[in-house]
C-alpha cells in the first residue's frame, strides 16, 4: 500500500521501519516538530523523524494540520492508508478522511479500556493482569473508533519501559498483518460502557506516599520507570526508586527489629520508617524494598551500590 506514517517517540520507530522492510511505499512520514531537549536546550529531532531519514524517507513535521493548507498537502500524496501510531497532534476529520481507507492507529491498550494518552503507566498502576495492542479505524472520538486487531499480552512484574519496546514491537507486527489482508479484519465496534479514560501523566504523582498500601506503591514505581520515576525525599535529596519488591510485615504486634535507637515491634513502625539494614521501607501496608535506585544527576544503580554511597540507617523517616 501507499502510507503516510505519522509517530514521534521511539515507540512508534518499529512500526515505521516493520512497514517499510515490508515492502509498502512510504509516500511521507509526519512527525511533531524538534523540541529543545538536554541541559543546552538545544533543538532536538524526534525518534520517528532520525529513523525516517535514515530509511532516505520525506518528512514533514506541521505545528498543525488544521490549516486549509497543510489539509491539502496530506491529501495531496494519494495515500490508501495513514498508519498512526503516537503521533501527538489531533487530526482534524478532512486528515481522516483524505487516505482511501482512512487512518489507522497503533493503541497500546486492550481498548476499550485504558483510552488516552497514557495507557501502558494507566494499566501498570491499576494492576491490570495483562495489557495489549489494538489496531483501531480513528475516528473523530479520542481512541473510540472500529476495533480491527488485538493482540494480548501479560503485564506480570513488567515495568512502563519493558511494557513500551515489547508492545511497539507487536504493534508494529500486527499493523503489518492488517494491511497483507485489510478485507479479512472486520471493524468491531467498542463498547463505550466499558470505556476506561488514561489521562496523561502528572508531575505531582510521581511522590510516593509512604500511607499507601506496598503493592500501591510497587505498582506506581514500575509505571513510572523509567520516565519520569517515582521518587520520594532522604533528607534534602530527591531520589527515584525504579524498581522495588514488597514485603510483608505484621500490623500487630510481631517479633523485634533492631533499629538505631534499640529494638521496637514491627506492627508499631511509622509509614514511611526504615526498619534494617536492607532498606526496607514501611507503607500503610505491608512494606517494600528498593531494588534499583536513581540520585539526582547519577545513573540508576543495585540498592547495594546506592547504600554504599548513601548509607541510610534503620529508623530513619523518609518523605
Amino acid at each position: 500500500m501507499r502510507i503516510i506514517f505519522m509517530g514521534t517517540p521511539d515507540f512508534a520507530v518499529p512500526a515505521l521501519r516493520t512497514l517499510h522492510a515490508a515492502g509498502h511505499d512510504i509516500a511521507c512520514v509526519y512527525t511533531q516538530p524538534p523540541r529543545p531537549a538536554g541541559r543546552g536546550k538545544q533543538l532536538r529531532a524526534a525518534p520517528v523523524q532520525l529513523a525516517a531519514e535514515a530509511l532516505g524517507l520525506a518528512v514533514r513535521s506541521p505545528k498543525s494540520l488544521k490549516g486549509a493548507t497543510e489539509q491539502a498537502e496530506f491529501a495531496a500524496l494519494n495515500a490508501d492508508v495513514a498508519v498512526v501510531a503516537a503521533y501527538g497532534l489531533i487530526l482534524p476529520r478532512a486528515v481522516l478522511d483524505a487516505p482511501a481507507h482512512g487512518c489507522l492507529n497503533i493503541h497500546a491498550s486492550l481498548l476499550p479500556r485504558w483510552r488516552g494518552a497514557a495507557p501502558i503507566h494507566r494499566a501498570v498502576m491499576a494492576g491490570d493482569d495483562e495489557t495489549g495492542v489494538t489496531i483501531m479505524q480513528m475516528e473523530a472520538g479520542l481512541d473510540t473508533g472500529p476495533m480491527l486487531h488485538k493482540i494480548t499480552v501479560p503485564i506480570d512484574r513488567k515495568t512502563t519501559g519493558a511494557l513500551t519496546e515489547e508492545l511497539a514491537t507487536l504493534g508494529a507486527a500486527a499493523m503489518v498483518d492488517v494491511l497483507a489482508d485489510y478485507a479479512a479484519f472486520l471493524p468491531e465496534p467498542q463498547d463505550d460502557s466499558a470505556a476506561i479514560y488514561a489521562p496523561k501523566i502528572d508531575k505531582a504523582e510521581a511522590k510516593i506516599e509512604w500511607d499507601e498500601p506496598a503493592a500501591v506503591i510497587e505498582r506506581k514505581v514500575r509505571a513510572l520507570a523509567p520516565f519520569p520515576g517515582a521518587w520520594f525525599e532522604l533528607g534534602d535529596e530527591r531520589v527515584k526508586l525504579l524498581l522495588a519488591e514488597t514485603v510483608a510485615i505484621p500490623r500487630e504486634g510481631g517479633d523485634l527489629v533492631p533499629y538505631a535507637g534499640g529494638s521496637r515491634l514491627r506492627g508499631s513502625a511509622q509509614v514511611g520508617e526504615v526498619l534494617d539494614p536492607e532498606f526496607t521501607i514501611a507503607c500503610g501496608e505491608g512494606a517494600i524494598r528498593p531494588l534499583m535506585l536513581q540520585r539526582a544527576g547519577k545513573p540508576a544503580m543495585p540498592r547495594a551500590d546506592f547504600l554504599r554511597g548513601r548509607a541510610v540507617a534503620a529508623g530513619a523517616i523518609l518523605a
